[in-house]
């Protein structure tokens, strides 16, 4: 360790870090062995575990956004979507142009029937890309939750347009012409 430390000093003194500050950036194998266990027990089914598993992540690495995103996918296959919430947010809050986080918190508010928390993220990923077509078809729903039919249609029929084959089957189930 004390060699990785002096290595680290050197390439600092190089580019203008601390060794501290280097060895704080580095990987902490432990801390990456974990997550890829709560990786794995996520795509085995195992939510809960990986809830586990990712929060011991984070209490080892606060700033961890992969972390932070799986932990709230979890919630929200385990329909704690406050949680996912919070989980999303501290994504957004660590990285603000996160697509995935806006999209994923939109559809946990829209879960928690607060649609119009929703509707502003979902604005917020066709505001970072123009062209998400999940953005639009959650959209599309939120504004139906909303009572707005015809906005939702025409969420829906962007989404198409743009190549998207759930959109046509969306269009149909809900009578858009």
């Amino acid at each position: 360790m004390r060699h990785f430390i002096l290595i680290l000093g050197t390439i600092g003194a190089l580019h203008g870090a601390s060794a501290q500050q280097l060895a704080m950036a580095a990987p902490d194998k432990e801390t990456e062995a974990l997550f890829k266990d709560g990786e794995q027990a996520y795509n085995s089914g195992g939510y809960a575990k990986a809830v586990g598993l990712f929060t011991q992540v984070l209490e080892r690495d606060p700033d961890h956004l992969n972390a932070y995103l799986q932990r709230g996918f979890c919630h929200s296959l385990l329909r704690e979507y406050d949680a996912a919430v919070a989980d999303f947010t501290a994504v957004i809050q660590r990285k603000n142009d996160h697509l995935w986080a806006y999209t994923s918190r939109g559809s946990a508010y829209s879960r928690l029937g607060k649609h119009d928390l929703a509707m502003r993220d979902f604005d917020q990923v066709l505001t970072l890309d123009p062209k998400n077509q999940e953005a639009y078809n959650n959209r599309g729903w939120t504004k139906k939750a909303l009572g707005d039919q015809e906005g939702a249609c025409a969420d829906w029929r962007t989404s198409k347009k743009m190549g998207n084959a759930e959109a046509k089957i969306i269009l149909q189930n809900n009578r858009c012409k």
